[in-house]
């Protein structure tokens, strides 16, 4: 009998009896995300930047840390495209490279800050009472603590390694993703399948890991892809104000503290990643509010 058990759960597909989603599905996502053209443009962006990035030994011209006092402060030229910085620095391999770390700081700081809060999230709304309640209100406590000046005073504390920088990010970021996955959690844990489940004699860590945590995915798409832009905006906000990555490798943030002493006299290095900044930042959220609306099923059936 328990093995007979074993094989039909086994043949039960996480989250539902119901067969994968189709190429009609996906089709019908598409046609609903791609109705946006902001969010189009938006990812267009995100593909190219993230490219560039991953390209950047290859793409650059010279290393990001290559100094020629010699040629400092060239504007534009057939060997410095961009032209160079007021350490003779090639400008373009230098925001090549610092599109790395910053993405490299989003993507790894937003990954850190699901898992945290699937887990706080899961357990609190799967096992409810006594559990529910004390999460919830750690996660209150947490979410009441300026997060900004929470960071300003472990860096200071632990210093500004790379390392450092990617967990107080997401360390100090799962608290929307636990009431998000908490939510979703209580949703589907009085669903059908997850009796059905429970009947064939599911253990609670395997429905939770193969049944409800997967139905979460879509809210927790649009909650990552929101939390890479505010992710990307902390750590230059941070490498601002020179608790960030610091020199010689170079990130957009301290590239604009670098520079801001030449605001006047040489605007261009400003502007350069601080337009990137601001570009990715909006990309990542016109891409996550076209996720949310995409995925609303009360849009979609209003649609």
């Amino acid at each position: 009998m328990v093995s007979t058990r074993a094989r039909t759960l086994d043949r039960l597909p996480a989250g539902a009896v119901a067969s994968a989603p189709s190429l009609g599905m996906w089709s019908e996502f598409w046609q609903r995300f791609r109705r946006n053209r902001v969010a189009l443009l938006g990812l267009g962006f995100l593909v190219a930047i993230h490219l560039a990035a991953l390209a950047a030994p290859v793409a650059a011209l010279y290393p990001p840390e290559k100094i020629d006092l010699a040629r400092s402060m060239e504007v534009f030229s057939s060997e410095h495209w961009l032209g160079t910085d007021e350490n003779g620095r090639d400008v373009l391999s230098r925001l090549l490279y610092g599109a790395r770390i910053s993405l490299v700081v989003g993507l790894v700081a937003v990954a850190i800050a699901a898992m945290v809060g699937m887990l706080v999230g899961g357990v609190s709304g799967y096992f409810g009472g006594l559990t529910d309640t004390f999460t919830m209100r750690a996660t209150d406590a947490f979410l009441a603590i300026p997060t900004f000046f929470l960071l300003l005073t472990v860096l200071t504390l632990f210093g500004s390694s790379l390392l450092n920088i990617v967990l107080v990010i997401g360390l100090t970021s799962w608290m929307s993703v636990a009431r998000i996955v908490r939510g979703e959690v209580l949703r589907q844990r009085e669903m059908e399948f997850v009796t059905a489940a429970r009947v064939l004699g599911a253990t609670d860590l395997r429905i939770m890991l193969w049944h409800i945590l997967p139905q979460t995915v879509p809210s927790l798409i649009v909650s990552s892809t929101l939390g890479v832009a505010f992710a990307i905006l902390t750590e230059s906000s941070l490498s601002y104000l020179g608790l960030g990555v610091q020199p010689p490798l170079p990130s957009w943030g301290n590239m604009l503290t670098a520079s801001q002493s030449y605001v006047w006299s040489a605007p261009r290095l400003v502007f350069y990643p601080g337009v990137l900044i601001l570009l990715t930042v909006l990309a990542y959220n016109s891409v996550g509010n076209a996720l949310r609306d995409t995925l609303d099923p009360q849009l979609k059936n209003r649609g």
